[in-house]
């Protein structure tokens, strides 16, 4: 095992006596390319380029001597310390940071960065990071060869946003660009890169600052589900507070997630699911139901997009949903849905034939299948009589998870 592991960062600013000391001792040195370039790199120390980190850890963790890894930026975010650090290599590491290419990509831009999302985006995570982009105002993608900027405007098709792509940051070749999503398919961008995705309405007051990292945790009204009274109706029979709560329950929208409200009505679920962290694309054909859901969105600070059509022809253009709210279109709008195999689908039925059709159909289309009879009773506290009593079926598929 190494004697001693120091992992450097390096910004393109001239390395630190403490880096320099570490360089110097190194009986091996691994990083990119352009690190093992360096003037500092001592021309006996064995060099290793890092391609697969787990790989070069291995060989470090068989080394006798002195090790040290270069990386970009600060190797403790979102780098390498994360897997030198895994227990199956026994490696203990002394940190020399430099500011993360992050900071900088925001410095280059002259913004704030402590009320955006950081998300890395790799050809397996392109997806989510993209739902990231259409679900939040700010966000900073760390991007990989293959889910660089072009990929990233390429998704956002219909959702518009300002990207800010700082190429080569530290480097002589450092430049940074500032295009709309629509335009970033148009170039061709070098290796590293990050990009600042910017757009949506702003919500806050400017310079009003947080106490949280990525947003702010009081925003918004406290709790799910929430009363109708919150939002501007009419509501349909699928819209009342108890269904909505047990759909969002079932789905369970998560940050990074993309979720389709086909039907969506007053936009209370839109606005919930929002709240949550997702993306969500909201459906409906009457455009009166759209206008109310988008004024909805807006008034929560929640990034939807809206889309008039009727289902389900209008969802053969949409990007892979996650999770599926069905508010309206019966069997054969739920049938579309599972053909495009989300991970959970709910919807409701107003009487036991309806629920049974649509069950059947999801159990054809490989979903675990849930049914239960809801029934739910309003009082009025002042007298205790009953106010008013809604009743029907919540079904929710869910596809099980195949393993090769």
């Amino acid at each position: 095992m190494a004697d001693r592991v120091t992992v450097i960062g390096w910004d393109g600013s001239p390395l630190t006596a403490a880096a320099r000391s570490a360089l110097q001792a190194a009986t091996l040195v691994a990083g990119a390319g352009h690190h093992l370039a360096l003037p500092e790199v001592p021309e006996r120390a064995e060099r290793i380029r890092l391609g697969s980190v787990s790989l070069a850890a291995r060989r470090i963790a068989g080394h006798r001597g002195t090790a040290v890894v270069l990386a970009d930026g600060d190797p403790g975010f979102f780098g390498v310390v994360r897997t030198l650090r895994a227990p199956e290599y026994g490696l203990e590491v002394e940190v020399v940071p430099a500011v993360s290419s992050v900071a900088q990509a925001f410095a280059r831009a002259g913004m704030p960065w402590d009320d955006a999302q950081v998300v890395v985006a790799h050809r397996r995570t392109l997806r989510r990071a993209v739902n990231v982009c259409r679900a939040h105002t700010k966000v900073a993608v760390l991007t990989s060869p293959g889910a660089g900027p072009a990929e990233l405007g390429l998704l956002l098709e219909g959702v518009h946003r300002t990207f800010v792509i700082c190429e080569e940051l530290g480097t002589d070749r450092e430049q940074v660009t500032v295009v709309t999503s629509d335009k970033a398919a148009d170039h061709t961008w070098r290796d590293p890169n990050v990009v600042i995705v910017i757009g949506g309405p702003v919500t806050g007051a400017p310079g009003t600052g947080g106490w949280l990292a990525g947003g702010d945790a009081d925003s918004g009204p406290r709790g799910w589900a929430l009363p109708a009274a919150e939002y501007a109706g009419p509501f349909g029979e699928g819209e009342t507070e108890q269904l909505r709560a047990a759909q969002l329950a079932r789905l369970g929208p998560r940050t990074g997630d993309l979720v389709w409200d086909i039907g969506c009505g007053s936009g209370a679920f839109t606005a919930e699911a929002g709240r949550f962290g997702a993306a969500v694309i909201a459906v409906d054909r009457d455009p009166e139901a759209c206008a109310r859901t988008l004024a909805t969105a807006r008034r929560f600070g929640i990034q939807a997009q809206i889309v008039h059509g009727t289902a389900p022809h209008v969802l053969e253009d949409l990007p892979e949903p996650d999770v599926v709210r069905v508010g309206g279109g019966g069997a054969a709008v739920v049938s579309a849905v599972a053909d495009r195999r989300p991970a959970r689908i709910v919807t409701h039925a107003a009487t036991r034939d309806a629920a049974e059709l649509i069950g059947r159909d999801l159990t054809e289309h490989g979903y675990d299948v849930e049914c239960a009879l809801l029934q739910s009773v309003e009082l009025d506290t002042r007298a205790w009589t009953e106010k008013e009593r809604t009743v029907g079926f919540l079904l929710s598929g869910r596809l099980p998870v195949r393993h090769p």
